[in-house]
């Protein structure tokens, strides 16, 4: 629908009533399920009209409309977000398997978002990568947190490693190939001189962040190429040697999708701000920021 000088910008639960034709006590009621975008002013409920139409759109069925995405985030594995996701009650379900395989599926719309941390050429992260996957696509990337990346390694670091030059001969954790930080760390230890297919360790792949600090923490591994906040969580040592940004690709049909909008307003809560500063590693302070949007028409 097209603003005019007589469309409000907000409507009241009345006016919302009147819009869908039913009475007013089922608005409250679906305000108060988070199902429809609102906002609360002073004690009263007010209903943001572009988000209004947006959510009605993506409602619609029949012919010329596809079903939304499944409630899925798929992707990178961040145990921050892990957290948050069930903390939420969002309802979003969670398939962690490495940011190339979630985005994969996000593409083929298995999934309504997608956590990536993508290192490019550029020294960016993650744009390039999902406008080229999905060009012209109407998906929007945000911006989740910038966190701290290095080597996991024993507690005291008794070995003394201090850098991914350090590590011929040791035994490190890998991640599956899906896995951005198992490629980010194969471009490093080339890099350094070392060939990563040639470093022992595990055979299997450690498909979390949590299981490749196990690995370290199990005596499976001398090192691990992981997150602060896992190895503080662990009680390990750590080897600061990168800061990435972890962002999350969304369909936008599925961003006004009820089980979202409940995560975002999570994340701007201070249970979760309080949990991201006791994880160590995190930088919040441009969560939501939106690095990508893609143009409509």
């Amino acid at each position: 629908m097209t603003e005019n000088v007589t469309t409000p910008a907000y409507l009241t639960t009345r006016e919302l009533a009147d819009l869908l034709r039913i009475k007013e006590r089922k608005v409250y009621d679906l305000a108060a399920s988070g199902d429809v975008p609102c906002v609360r002013v002073v004690g009263k409920l007010l209903f943001p009209r572009h988000e209004v139409d947006a959510w009605i759109a993506a409602s619609r069925s029949g012919p010329g409309t596809d079903a939304p995405p499944p409630p899925i985030l798929a992707g990178s594995h961040d145990p921050l977000l892990e957290w948050a996701l069930r903390e939420s009650g969002s309802g979003l379900a969670a398939f962690f398997d490495g940011s190339l395989d979630g985005l994969e599926r996000f593409a083929r719309r298995e999934a309504a978002a997608c956590a990536l941390h993508l290192h490019e050429p550029d020294g960016g992260w993650n744009v390039a990568t999902l406008s080229g996957r999905l060009p012209g696509e109407p998906v929007v990337l945000v911006e989740f947190a910038r966190r701290r990346r290095g080597l996991v390694v024993a507690a005291g670091n008794p070995l003394r490693i201090e850098g991914i030059g350090d590590l011929g001969g040791r035994r490190v954790a890998r991640r599956q190939p899906g896995a951005a930080s198992q490629r980010l760390f194969e471009d490093q230890a080339r890099a350094a001189g070392l060939d990563p297919d040639g470093l022992p360790g595990p055979l299997t792949p450690s498909r979390t962040e949590a299981d490749v600090a196990l690995a370290v923490l199990e005596g499976k591994a001398d090192a691990a190429f992981g997150l602060a906040g896992v190895a503080r969580q662990f009680g390990l040592g750590f080897v600061p040697l990168i800061e990435e940004r972890y962002d999350l690709a969304v369909w936008r049909r599925s961003w006004f999708e009820p089980q979202f909008q409940r995560l975002l307003r999570f994340l701007g809560s201070e249970p979760f701000r309080v949990r991201a500063a006791e994880s160590g590693g995190y930088g919040i302070a441009a969560l939501g920021a939106v690095h990508y949007n893609a143009p409509v028409g």
